[in-house]
């Protein structure tokens, strides 16, 4: 006999089917909430794992590779990471090994990585700035330069113009240049200037050539705007907003500028001159060009160490000593909040006068006038200890494993950690687990310096006592 349900029956079970959803819901939000990542750091690094996966997807695909079948898990993986993060190392000839249709993913990875890195940065000193107290809120507002901007659409909108902005003009005269003076097709033409102009600006050092820029080596209209876009895009943006708005007055530039540009200046020029000295006469490198080429390709060489990977010479070729000079210009990297890697400029700027405060028996860091925070003496010390802890780590695996030398490992990791992608010859040659730590390396360069800065910031909390102080000896 069937049953009849009455309308109270009815809205009874109605009533206790949405109690149940909702509680359902409850219970989902509250797993949500418990799995989602709530420090900036983790946002970060989700967000960039996210785009690699993706990337990694997309690079396995048939239709990415030159031949039958797709590429590998572990060669993907490698390009995908190398792009997302700026690198520039790769395990396969980019030019031979992937499609038209790979180059424009590892082009977009490139896009992406440059700009979320200059967009996160940036936006991490903004919240950073909003998460302290009043007085650290106008010292990070001076150091960060992002409370001032305005809010964050402001500076999304200022990274997007300034990225554009550079990337159009090198690939205008990139595609000038590979059009009226090699007689390529317009369409190449234009297509190997905006490729070049955006890995370029973003530090990637991906090229369309097996041989990178070695074809150019004495070309100054191709290699004068890469390397200009290589220099723009080390700046940091913090950097080029300010100088688009107090260019003609240096006296209101914060410390942050005078640190970039003063330190940008001084390791471009002992690069070129220790580079250009000691390949001055070697045949498989310098010595077999012109004079004024051969401080071209000086020149050129100590801009990619500021982390992009395009060389103009064989740099298996190079003295051992030029790859160790390599590896210290390589270490310090660029300017913050910008698509070059390493420890940043600033930090070796805080970590040198904080040496030469010690050797003059200072009791205070000054810099230009201004005087240093001792959280950022601390600041500053984590990080190159955590980053000089990862490349040893790092160099010993590979040491294990492989057969190549000291110099040849060392020059891989570090360029994989200041996220440069030069390398002599020896990547495709490393066992797949040293492929593994190399894009550990990478992915750890290059958010390392940031999300660590800004987790050890917002960390930073004041104790209502203090213990007795005790001397230890030193040296």
């Amino acid at each position: 006999m069937p049953v009849r349900l009455t309308s109270a029956t009815l809205r009874a079970a109605r009533s206790s089917t949405r109690q149940r959803l909702r509680a359902g819901v409850r219970i989902v939000g509250a797993w949500a909430a418990h799995l989602s990542p709530r420090h900036p750091a983790q946002v970060i690094a989700l967000g960039f794992a996210s785009a690699i996966l993706a990337g990694t997807v997309l690079l396995m695909l048939p239709t990415s590779r030159v031949g039958p079948g797709g590429a590998s898990f572990l060669e993907a993986l490698f390009t995908a990471t190398s792009a997302v993060c700026v690198t520039g190392l790769i395990v396969v000839d980019t030019p031979v090994y992937w499609t038209g249709g790979g180059h424009v993913i590892i082009l977009a990875l490139i896009q992406i990585g440059g700009f979320g890195i200059m967009s996160f940065a940036s936006l991490l000193g903004v919240l950073l700035a909003r998460r302290l107290g009043l007085r650290s809120r106008i010292s990070t507002a001076a150091e960060t330069k992002s409370v001032g901007i305005g809010d964050v659409r402001s500076i999304l909108v200022g990274v997007l113009r300034i990225t554009l902005l550079v990337e159009v003009v090198t690939a205008v005269l990139l595609s000038g240049r590979f059009y009226l003076g090699y007689g390529r097709g317009f369409a190449e033409s234009l297509w190997f200037g905006v490729f070049h102009a955006v890995s370029a600006f973003n530090n990637a050092g991906f090229a369309l050539f097996s041989d990178s820029l070695m074809g150019y080596v004495s070309d100054p209209w191709i290699c004068l705007p890469v390397a200009g876009a290589v220099i723009v895009g080390g700046l940091g943006f913090p950097v080029l907003f300010e100088l688009r708005r107090h260019f003609r007055y240096p006296r209101k530039w914060f410390m942050t500028t005078k640190l970039v540009l003063s330190g940008t200046l001084v390791l471009l020029v002992l690069g070129t001159v220790f580079i250009t000295a000691v390949e001055w006469s070697n045949p498989a490198t310098l010595g077999s060009l012109r004079p004024d080429q051969r401080i071209l390709a000086g020149f050129f060489q100590s801009t990619m160490t500021r982390t992009a990977g395009f060389n103009s010479v064989d740099f298996a070729q190079l003295h051992p000593v030029t790859l160790l000079a390599m590896d210290v210009l390589m270490f310090i990297g660029g300017g913050p909040a910008g698509t070059a890697g390493g420890l940043k400029i600033t930090t070796f700027g805080v970590l040198f006068f904080i040496l030469y405060t010690e050797i003059s028996g200072g009791t205070a860091v000054n810099i230009f006038g201004k005087r240093l925070p001792r959280s950022v003496h601390r600041q500053a010390i984590s990080i190159l200890l955590l980053a000089g802890a990862l490349v040893v780590g790092a160099t010993m695996v590979l040491m294990l494993i492989t057969d190549f030398g000291l110099d040849r490992i060392l020059f891989e990791v570090v360029s994989a950690f200041g996220t440069v992608g030069l390398s002599t010859g020896i990547t495709a040659g490393i066992p797949p687990l040293g492929q593994v730590v190399l894009i550990l390396v990478m992915f750890a360069g290059r958010l390392g310096p940031v999300t660590l800065a800004s987790a050890l910031a917002l960390r930073s909390r004041s104790l209502q006592y203090e213990y007795p102080k005790e001397r230890p000896l030193i040296g």
